[in-house]
């Protein structure tokens, strides 16, 4: 569950609705502050007006209820439920047309690596995973079993792969099951399911 006192930074709502999409939906509610306060909205229409175009540059499309829950005063809340969808990842076109998107982890949304995009969108489709057990993978199990988890950077470094190269392995390792991905703020962390 997410709160909002007003829509005055939308796609900073929107991003919020898109780690919900992506992951296992939520609530997010206009018109209470992060504290709980419930300070409604005086003119809902106007909130629901500025969310609806900013709605317009997630792809693909959103899906949503919107709920107005009038509370005293002549006032309202905007109730958005967000259900996990079964068309992602979803991303949100920025600037320059640059494509962002975003998950859930605990109470934050954070901007999904390419990596993680790859498995979300991977999964939607899933077919069974074969992947080759050669010297990287053992030697990434080793580490593992030692370290616990590890980046792609780290994995990068340490094997010598290539970024691309090293990526697409973690990546079939996931689809695999054999590793779990962790997203973070700071780079994702794979580790052994």
């Amino acid at each position: 569950m997410e709160f909002k006192r007003k829509a005055t930074f939308p796609e900073k709502i929107v991003r919020e609705m898109i780690a919900f999409a992506n992951t296992k939906g939520g609530i997010l509610l206009i018109g209470i502050g992060d504290d709980g306060s419930l300070a409604g909205l005086k003119h809902p229409e106007d909130e629901l007006h500025v969310m609806n175009e900013a709605l317009k540059k997630v792809r693909p499309s959103l899906q949503c209820n919107v709920t107005l829950i009038p509370i005293a005063n002549s006032r309202s809340v905007i109730q958005y439920e967000i259900p996990e969808s079964k068309r992602k990842p979803h991303y949100i076109i920025g600037e320059k047309k640059i494509k962002e998107s975003f998950v859930r982890v605990e109470d934050k949304s954070i901007k999904a690596s390419r990596e993680l995009r790859e498995i979300v969108k991977r999964k939607q489709r899933m077919k069974d995973i074969r992947f080759h057990y050669g010297e990287h993978e053992k030697f990434l199990m080793q580490y593992l079993d030692e370290k616990k988890v590890i980046t792609l950077k780290e994995f990068v470094a340490l094997s010598g792969l290539n970024r691309l190269y090293a990526s697409r392995k973690l990546i079939l390792l996931v689809l695999a099951n054999v590793l779990k991905i962790m997203p973070h703020e700071k780079g994702d962390l794979y580790a052994v399911r």
